[in-house]
């Protein structure tokens, strides 16, 4: 896992997107034009919360999360996605 050392403000989160999948189950191979964008990642920076809402996720949290969910950033050559807590669907 990476560390990165922006830090997110309130309830949001930064999460490192999974990496695509390359081969179906049959072992065909996906070409990367056909590649669906992930929709799980690993959570890697937190924010403080709400006032009367702290937050339930936690570095290092697997999620899953909507498909157009957050905003993609690049950092030090890596993509991550910042988003609302409340953009998360579950904790896996």
């Amino acid at each position: 896992m990476a560390e990165i050392k922006v830090r997110p403000l309130a309830d949001r989160v930064i999460v490192q997107p999974a990496a695509a999948e390359t081969k179906t189950a049959s072992g065909i191979i996906i070409p990367d034009s056909a590649q669906e964008k992930p929709q799980r990642g690993t959570i890697v920076a937190v924010g403080n919360g709400k006032k009367d809402e702290p937050l339930t996720v936690q570095v290092g949290d697997e999620v899953l999360y909507g498909k157009y969910a957050g905003t993609e950033f690049k950092y030090e050559g890596s993509d991550y996605l910042i988003m609302r807590e409340s953009d998360i669907f579950a904790i896996v």
